[in-house]
């Protein structure tokens, strides 16, 4: 993991101590959107590209939304290796990988610097990329699905709103306890440098994990019966919590497997036609074992642990 200063690449870890052992997460840098009557990005087929980790779960949303809206033959995709060394995020050979197929660079942060030589900013996928402008729409995940959501319904036809505005409010509000809590709380607990900081982390992990299951009980999904963005944001850490949380960053308190709804929760949404072939369990534990030495030095790779997520998971009448 490094960053670019000044458009220099830098093989530097997050300072957390600055921050009290806790880590804290830079703002994306592009926040561009694309709409019919945008001055410089409008939804065209064949125009956009993304870069995506399979490892990553905030690339994953974007992969998912991508299957979900019908984008496949309208916006291509390069994926980077999973392993993520002293040149952060590269392009190699390894299976379910490619090359970058728009410039054919070696690494990620050549895509950054080839918008802005002297750019200073961590480098993350995913990113959407604009062939015609040579340039990066956004790298914010949140946004980008959004984007996928609604702004190529004119190319696809396909109108399925997973941020209806009847919902908003209570998307957003659901939004922000995973995100601070789940989604990047469990980076918080994995990279926090200081007893305190982990356990505050760990503990806002499992009290937010609770909530949800709670919520479940008596609501199919965690807006009642359509699934929603907000579904398929904790989905992507859900999918990787017992591989890779649960022991890589310390949220050992309980597996996902041990929550009857949320298990049950996850594997539903993992059954949805195209959803099981959007996730890597070979990437994802190969990227976060093997690239994080501060945390596992021996870089061993554990085998487990192992999960049917195709068996029944009997959210059928659950709020009916």
């Amino acid at each position: 993991m490094g960053l670019l200063v000044d458009g220099k690449w830098q093989d530097k870890w997050y300072d957390t101590d600055k921050s009290g052992g806790k880590f804290e997460r830079q703002a994306s840098k592009f926040r561009d959107r694309i709409s019919e009557d945008h001055d410089k990005f409008q939804p065209e087929s064949g125009r956009y590209h993304l870069y995506v980790s399979l490892a990553c779960p905030w690339a994953h949303r974007t992969l998912i939304f991508r299957k979900l809206k019908g984008l496949e033959s309208h916006i291509g995709v390069s994926v980077v290796h999973p392993e993520m060394l002293d040149k952060g995020w590269e392009f190699g050979n390894y299976p379910g990988s490619t090359k970058d197929k728009l410039f054919d660079f070696d690494f990620a942060h050549q895509l950054y610097t080839h918008v802005d030589s002297t750019i200073t900013t961590r480098v993350t996928v995913p990113i959407l990329w604009d062939t015609k402008h040579n340039t990066i729409v956004n790298n914010e995940s949140a946004d980008i699905i959004r984007i996928l959501n609604s702004d190529f319904n004119s190319l696809t036809g396909n109108t399925d709103d997973y941020y209806p505005e009847s919902l908003r409010t209570e998307i957003d509000t659901v939004n922000e306890l995973v995100y601070h809590n789940i989604n990047n709380g469990v980076y918080k607990s994995g990279f926090a440098t200081t007893q305190e900081a982990y356990e505050e982390a760990f503990n806002a992990v499992f009290n937010a994990l609770d909530v949800v299951e709670t919520r479940l009980v008596d609501s199919r999904y965690l807006l009642g019966e359509a699934i929603t963005e907000a579904d398929w944001r904790l989905f992507t850490t859900l999918i990787r919590f017992d591989p890779v949380y649960h022991g890589h960053f310390k949220c050992d308190k309980k597996q996902i497997a041990d929550y009857p709804n949320l298990y049950g929760y996850m594997k539903e949404l993992y059954q949805i036609p195209g959803i099981a072939e959007t996730v890597n369990f070979d990437h994802i534990k190969r990227h976060y074992y093997y690239s994080h030495t501060m945390i596992n030095p021996t870089q061993v790779i554990p085998v487990g642990p192992s999960q049917d997520l195709m068996s029944a998971h009997g959210r059928e009448n659950v709020g009916k």
